[in-house]
């Protein structure tokens, strides 16, 4: 006799299952989207939240870390929406479109929509949703159960589709932001769409209150057409009590450019999984990652990376600096599949560590499947140079400012990857608020 073993629910994966049952009906789609919303579920039923013996989240237990499934966040009332005027403050005073999401909702009566460039479209998620239009194209992530939780109940963010040959010259800031004071759960589903030749900078920014115990589980979709070029720059600064879990993926044409830089200072728990797929020939991408975590902080960067097509080049760069009990992930994987031939790929993660107490774990990989390519990675990790700090110090400098200096060296080259010079130094400043924060 063969007894079947079930695996016991946690607390939050019963709560999914509460909840999705009582939202459903009201979440926007039609007949399409509400089959692919009870499929996705479905999946993720059949799996639950990921834990440790997950290979891709082996250092991310979300069955120990999410101990609950949040409500569903209200609309954003008048109060909200007053709260949420002053968000994005990072990028405050630099000329860029602001689109306001609050409490997972878009907002355009808050949002910058004003003298829209020719052949540009934007919209929220929501009414493309509720005109049943695809908002899932892509499906880079397989069966992750994260993903699959999003599109179950995803219905806020905003949908961007520029036209071939348009060059914006204006970025677009998303601004995420949460107000609530009380739990809640917000599900953001955005997509870009990037013409052939068309150019973009996009800036995107969450964050919310320090007290409040609020989770963000967030999905982006991006299609760069051929030759077309986008800029994106993320800065994940959320509550200290926040968990934000992250999905973007990335479609790029032949002959595009794509180029990134992610920021993570805030949350308590923060995953930023990505899916590149360099779709066609001579496809350039470049990822610069930073992460600055201190006391009890746990950040997650994901990074896959598909060589599809011949021809194509990506590098990749991941800075940690770990201070007090946090904890730093990289796990990075570069494919070159059998046609993409002399593809050249290269990845690199290396961590500083602040104190004794701070870990890293660092994995970047490759899988090869083609003869003709230059590939390679590598992993460093280890404390401040006590001799770069003694020759400082010997001129004068201060011990906490010779480690501040050495700390901005270290993660300059990530800032400077950022093409815009005003994006620079607002990342710039960013990180001289956290060191000191830090002092």
């Amino acid at each position: 006799m063969n007894a079947e073993i079930r695996p016991v629910k946690t607390a939050a994966e019963i709560g999914f299952a509460d909840l999705f049952a009582a939202a459903r009906q009201s979440l926007p789609g039609g007949e399409s989207t509400e089959a692919l919303r009870r499929d996705a579920f479905d999946r993720f039923v059949g799996q639950g939240l990921p834990n440790s013996r997950v290979e891709a989240w082996k250092y991310t237990d979300l069955r120990r870390l999410v101990r609950d499934a949040k409500p569903l966040a209200p609309p954003p009332d008048s109060v909200a929406r007053t709260a949420a005027r002053d968000a994005g403050a990072v990028f405050a005073g630099l000329d860029v479109r602001r689109l306001l999401i609050v409490d997972g909702a878009f907002v355009p009566e808050l949002s910058d929509l004003s003298n829209l460039e020719s052949g540009v479209i934007i919209r929220a998620t929501a009414e493309a949703l509720a005109a049943d239009e695809m908002v899932f194209p892509l499906d880079m992530a397989g069966a992750d159960p994260v993903a699959s939780l999003n599109i179950a109940f995803a219905a806020g963010g905003v949908v961007i589709a520029v036209a071939p040959d348009v060059v914006v010259e204006r970025p677009i800031h998303l601004v995420f932001v949460t107000t609530g004071g009380a739990p809640a759960a917000m599900f953001t589903r955005s997509r870009l769409e990037l013409g052939s030749g068309a150019a973009l900078t996009l800036v995107e920014t969450h964050e919310g209150p320090d007290r409040s115990d609020y989770q963000v589980y967030a999905a982006f979709h991006v299609d760069v057409g051929d030759k077309a070029r986008l800029d994106h720059v993320k800065v994940t600064g959320e509550g200290a009590a926040a968990l934000h879990i992250a999905t973007l993926e990335a479609s790029i044409g032949a002959g595009a450019e794509y180029r990134e830089c992610g920021f993570t200072t805030g949350g308590a728990v923060v995953r930023n999984q990505q899916f590149l797929r360099l779709a066609g020939e001579g496809t350039t991408a470049s990822v610069h990652q930073s992460s600055l975590l201190a006391g009890r902080q746990h950040a997650d960067t994901t990074l896959i990376v598909d060589h599809v097509a011949a021809g194509s080049q990506s590098r990749e760069v991941f800075k940690a600096v770990v201070d007090e009990e946090a904890r730093a992930v990289f796990q990075g994987r570069i494919t070159v599949q059998p046609g993409a031939q002399q593809t050249d790929a290269k990845m690199m993660a290396r961590a500083l560590l602040l104190s004794d107490e701070a870990v890293a774990n660092c994995k970047p990989e490759l899988e090869i499947f083609a003869d003709d390519v230059q590939c390679g990675h590598g992993t460093t990790t280890g404390a401040l140079d006590d001799q770069l700090k003694f020759y400082l110090m010997a001129r004068g400098i201060p011990e906490k400012e010779a480690e501040a200096l050495l700390i901005q060296a270290f993660v300059g080259e990530v800032i400077d990857a950022v093409a815009r010079d005003d994006l620079r130094e607002a990342l710039s400043r960013t990180m001289l608020a956290w060191l000191k924060g830090r002092d």
